[in-house]
């Protein structure tokens, strides 16, 4: 694909009335909301706002490229400004930027989309074109010179950019140095930055003679990727990156560890340095950034490893807890070989879903959650941890362990016990470092964690069955009020931390054999996209056309048990919509537990309501009843609360 079916005439605007960077930012982002580029134009300029918090996209010689990658985005494209006395940007040069390209790309962007967009970014670090660009005197001049740009560089085939090869096999031999060089780019969004940042330092590499080899690692995936062989015999590698990159190959030989943005803007000094004596050497087990560093950011990351755990657990949670359900169709004695009901299918779903599936859930939880933190070595401590929480109770006629809990305590604890192993076998001699990952640190994790996990189980178990029994106590109104806290968590973050930890709850709950919680949560998380849909529906003038199409989808998102799917609205009109939907989960999650509704599947929306704990009529209709009052609720307050909208049409 062409920049220029990107980059149109509707995009353009040759005399930025702004003066300011915010400014700038939003007077682009309305011409590509006027453009008709846009689904959610307050989404994608806090998506805009956001990039720029994590590193300035003014990246000197007067240009600035501010990027996102939304589902705000209706369609990818490219927004040009021009500032003739130019703006403060916060540019790492230190001057004002004149040329503002904007690229907007969305979450479902085609590989073709992302390398055209990224083929501009490239082309910018051409003087020639950029003077060209600042000149011009039309709209179509701009189109011109890009259209001229890559017909000089690519020819008149629309084809995605080939993947960029930095070998300098084609170099005379005389022109290239002994040292081999490598380098990673790497940006947030890997749309601009990351492939500037390699085309600087191939330009600046080739007129000094040097031998280099740049990977990129962008949106459309690594490209030009090194090889173990390459990696083995580099004399210097630079990692230019502002997120993370594959780093344990690296593990030993000399590098340099950089924002991606010294990469563009102080390429001569970063060769200089890779081509010095002094790049010290990278060790995997502290992360190149020292070892106190690289504990404290695993500390600090408890919510990303507690989702890795989750994430990776749902498979087994949803499958099996499906099968489960589907089990009892055949009756709800059918899976009992002395029940008349007994049916050999049905008792096979259940072994798989329960005593399979179900049986899993709590190991991997803790494997993944260890893994997050201590890496791959990190996974068997934390699964044999997981493992023992579930099989070693210690107290008498119960079964199950500490469960969900357990799991929880057993990943982190496994994950920080493998960090303290690999710091301790970081001193042995270079010929031991073979048996590190085979030896050292599986046997010792394994069995510091192990032994930890054994003496505090059983008092975990008591512990967890003690809450489990409570809660299953809790009846009349102390139960109401329990649904209606779940519900409302299960919506104030759509998707987010509390959500998650309502559904987390419901897991462990499920696990333990209580049905009620899990059924509650998925009424509430039902509500969002659905009271959305039907406000929408209800309320045309409150929403303009492209929400209103965007409520045709939530109907069906909604149904489906997604609660994401009410985020663009939320984010447009938080104050209105965010209390709205809150009280309709609420209410949705309070009457499910009123009515005693219990549920085996912990996903599946709509495709598992006929699965209600002893599939009854009344109880599959009262829950439809509990998902529809909570809905109807949030869609009249969204009406109600919201202004007429004067973009609606």
């Amino acid at each position: 694909m062409r920049i220029t079916n990107l980059l149109t005439e509707e995009t353009i605007v040759l005399d930025l009335k702004s003066r300011e960077k915010t400014e700038v930012l939003a007077e682009l982002a309305d011409q590509l909301d006027r453009a008709g580029k846009l689904a959610d134009k307050s989404a994608f300029t806090e998506a805009i706002l956001a990039r720029e918090e994590q590193s300035t996209t003014g990246i000197g010689d007067g240009i600035a490229i501010p990027h996102a990658k939304t589902a705000a985005v209706k369609e990818p494209a490219i927004a040009f400004g021009r500032s003739i006395e130019g703006v403060d940007y916060d540019s790492l040069d230190g001057q004002p930027a004149q040329l503002f390209f904007m690229i907007a790309a969305s979450e479902g962007a085609a590989d073709d989309h992302l390398e055209a967009l990224s083929r501009l970014a490239t082309f910018l670090m051409d003087e020639k074109f950029r003077v060209r660009i600042l000149e011009a005197e039309t709209k179509e001049e701009v189109l011109r010179a890009v259209s001229d740009k890559e017909d000089a560089e690519f020819g008149d085939e629309e084809e995605i950019i080939p993947e960029i090869d930095h070998s300098t096999a084609d170099m005379p031999d005389d022109a290239a140095k002994d040292v081999r060089l490598l380098a990673v780019t790497a940006c947030p969004t890997g749309i601009a930055h990351t492939y500037m940042a390699a085309e600087k330092l191939n330009e600046r590499a080739r007129a000094r003679g040097l031998n280099i080899k740049v990977e990129t690692n962008g949106s459309s995936g690594v490209k030009n990727r090194l090889t173990d062989a390459e990696i083995e015999a580099a004399d210097a590698i630079i990692v230019a990156a502002d997120t993370k990159v594959e780093m344990a190959r690296f593990h030993g030989k000399p590098v340099i560890q950089t924002k991606v943005g010294k990469a563009i803007h102080d390429t001569d000094a970063l060769l200089d340095q890779a081509i010095g004596e002094a790049v010290p050497t990278y060790r995997h087990d502290s992360g190149g950034r020292g070892d106190t560093e690289e504990v404290t950011e695993a500390f600090g990351g408890f919510y990303k490893h507690l989702m890795n755990g989750v994430s990776n657990m749902l498979p087994f949670v949803v499958g099996g807890g499906i099968l489960i359900a589907l089990s009892f169709f055949w009756g709800i004695e059918a899976t009992d070989p002395t029940s008349e009901e007994y049916n050999r299918f049905a008792a096979m779903l259940s072994e798989i879903g329960g005593a399979q599936a179900f049986f899993l859930m709590v190991p991997v939880l803790a494997g993944f959650i260890a893994s997050s933190i201590a890496e791959r070595p990190g996974f068997a401590p934390g699964a044999v941890g997981g493992l023992i929480a579930i099989t070693v109770t210690g107290v008498d006629e119960v079964s199950g362990g500490s469960g969900f809990l357990g799991g929880l305590i057993a990943g982190f604890l496994a994950g920080y016990v493998t960090l303290g192993v690999k710091k301790v076998f970081s001193y042995v001699p270079d010929w031991l470092e073979g048996l590190k990952p085979v030896l050292f640190y599986p046997v010792f994790s394994i069995a510091i964690t192990g032994i930890i996990m054994m003496l505090i189980n059983p008092p975990l178990t008591q512990l967890y069955t003690g809450v489990s029994a409570f809660l299953e106590g809790l009846g009349g109104t102390n139960q109401v009020i329990v649904g209606l806290l779940l519900g409302a968590m299960m919506a104030i973050d759509m998707g987010g931390p509390i959500n998650k930890a309502a559904y987390t709850f419901g897991i462990a709950m499920l696990s333990a054999e209580n049905f009620t919680f899990i059924a509650a949560i998925m009424a509430a998380g039902m509500v969002p996209p659905l009271g959305l849909a039907i406000a929408t529906t209800l309320f045309k003038n409150k929403f303009t056309r492209q929400e209103r199409e965007a409520g045709k989808t939530a109907y069906v998102l909604g149904a489906c048990f997604i609660t994401e799917s009410a985020i663009p609205f939320a984010a447009a009109d938080p104050a209105r919509v965010i209390p709205s939907i809150v009280t309709g989960a609420a209410l949705a999650g309070g009457l499910s537990m009123l009515f005693d509704i219990g549920l085996r599947a912990p996903h599946g929306g709509v495709f598992v309501i006929g699965l209600v704990e002893e599939g009854s009529l009344l109880g599959i209709l009262l829950y439809i009843l509990a998902i529809l009052a909570g809905a109807i609720v949030a869609a009249l307050m969204v009406g109600l609360l919201k202004k007429k909208n004067p973009a609606a049409a």
